[in-house]
């Protein structure tokens, strides 16, 4: 778990969940591999894909149905048209046929051919199995989705000893970071920057993190300019649209890069402030909502946060700001979240929203304050403060959908990590009485200790407590 990068924690895929949808998506990517590399893949007639757990229970609200077909079909996350992607699920739901790894046509009847399981899987809640049938044979493959569009196998662990990483400076916890940036009298950012460059040239960082950014303001954009009802049968009307409206000043704009310098010209009361970082969180989670394209940040489910702290950032604190901080900001948010994702969970189907809204919150106060001209040590405190007070949430998502209370969380998430960010910023650390690595620790505990209701399933808290017909 030493070598996860930046790009691990930061991955654009399509909604409305990393563990629902990108996760499992991916997983039938890597069956379409497995089956190549048995050379069995070209003799398959039909295939069968099991759910279990948190998949099955909220796997319809999740798109996880849609997910495993678009992955069976050989479309790529990152790059399908997300105006195509009704179109293939419709194709194959009439004609009952899947055009397999999008080489040829395979017999599969979405109905029969994929099967919601209530019960769990030992290793993981999030389990799934993918089988495929060929002459009188069938080979069969269990993945499981572990949050954040991650995904494994059961046997992959036994192997993962064996995996050499390359990064020169290798931290599970927040410590063993700060030891580093004292050590070499870097930022946090610089020092993830060294063990990006072990895996990507300096140039190809700058691109892949600039595409992560045009995606996630382009998400922003888009959210700030529909209207209507988001899908799923909550009838939950986007908001972002309306806030828009009433916040916009009157400088004219044609493209995203245009809105950001309009939006600099706008007031900047307190409640304007407020507003917009809200605004800007619950574009994002609307178009995630409905099958729009995101970045996990470090999952669908809380991809607002981030985008959200990083444009109020740059609309805000900074009107100067520009690729370097957008850099620096990316790269301290994906250290962030990779101490949580060795020392915890980032998925809500094992520890509830703590996990999602939580994690995600930490990493934008953590990369907030640093380009606020926080010390390692202040980020890490900015880091602890949002999470200790996203401790113990829960995932009730109303009717499995990533809507009710999911969307509003992005923005409650993202005002926490400011004001997380400004308290630590005058906060000396020498004073500092729950270290980050005490809460990521007190976070796996809880996560172990609430009941499976809460974890994503739709079996507890606000999702029993309203129903599809109250809404």
């Amino acid at each position: 778990m030493d070598c996860i990068s930046v790009f691990d924690m930061l991955k654009i895929g399509v909604g409305p969940s990393s563990s629902h949808t990108l996760g499992p998506w991916r997983a039938a990517e890597a069956f379409l591999k497995e089956l190549e590399a048995a050379s069995i893949f070209d003799k398959i007639s039909r295939v069968r894909v099991d759910l279990y757990g948190s998949l099955s229970l909220t796997g319809k609200g999740h798109a996880t149905d849609y997910a495993v077909m678009l992955g069976l079909s050989g479309a790529d996350p990152e790059y399908i048209p997300i105006d195509d992607i009704s179109s293939i699920i419709n194709t194959i739901n009439e004609k009952e046929q899947l055009n397999f790894g999008n080489k040829f046509l395979v017999n599969f009847n979405p109905k029969s051919d994929i099967v919601f399981n209530r019960e769990f899987l030992p290793f993981h809640a999030n389990g799934l199995t993918f089988t495929a049938y060929y002459e009188s044979e069938e080979y069969s493959s269990t993945f499981y989705s572990i949050g954040g569009g991650f995904f494994t196998k059961e046997d992959d662990l036994s192997s993962s000893s064996d995996i050499t990483c390359a990064f020169p400076f290798l931290f599970n916890t927040s410590t063993e970071l700060l030891a580093f940036c004292d050590q070499e009298n870097k930022t946090i950012s610089e020092i993830m920057f060294e063990n990006e460059k072990t895996i990507r040239t300096e140039d190809e960082i700058s691109y892949e993190l600039k595409r992560i950014w045009e995606t996630m303001l382009e998400c922003m954009y888009i959210g700030c300019h529909t209207e209507g009802i988001l899908p799923g049968g909550l009838n939950v009307k986007r908001r972002a649209f309306e806030m828009h409206n009433n916040l916009k000043g009157s400088t004219p704009y044609s493209t995203p890069q245009e809105w950001i310098t309009s939006i600099r010209k706008t007031k900047v009361y307190f409640r304007q402030i407020l507003k917009w970082v809200s605004c800007f969180a619950l574009a994002v989670n609307e178009v995630n909502a409905s099958l729009g394209r995101v970045v996990t940040a470090p999952t669908n489910g809380s991809a607002g946060v981030i985008p959200a702290v990083l444009m109020y950032y740059l609309v805000i604190e900074n009107h100067k700001g520009g690729q370097k901080e957008i850099e620096q900001f990316l790269t301290t948010a994906g250290v962030i979240g990779s101490i949580f994702k060795k020392g915890a969970t980032i998925s809500a189907a094992m520890g509830g929203c703590q996990a999602e809204i939580g994690v995600s919150s930490a990493m934008a106060a953590a990369a907030l304050c640093e380009l606020m001209g926080g010390s390692p040590a202040q980020v890490t405190i900015a880091a602890e403060i949002a999470m200790e007070h996203h401790l113990g949430l829960t995932c009730d998502p109303i009717g499995g959908l990533v809507q009710i209370p999911c969307i509003e969380r992005n923005a409650m998430g993202a005002i926490k990590a400011i004001n997380a960010a400004e308290l630590a910023l005058d906060t000396d650390p020498l004073t500092v009485k729950v270290p980050l690595d005490k809460v990521v620790n007190t976070m796996w505990e809880t996560a172990k200790d609430m009941n499976n209701k809460y974890k994503e399933t739709s079996e507890g808290g606000l999702a029993v407590a309203v129903n599809i017909a109250d809404c």
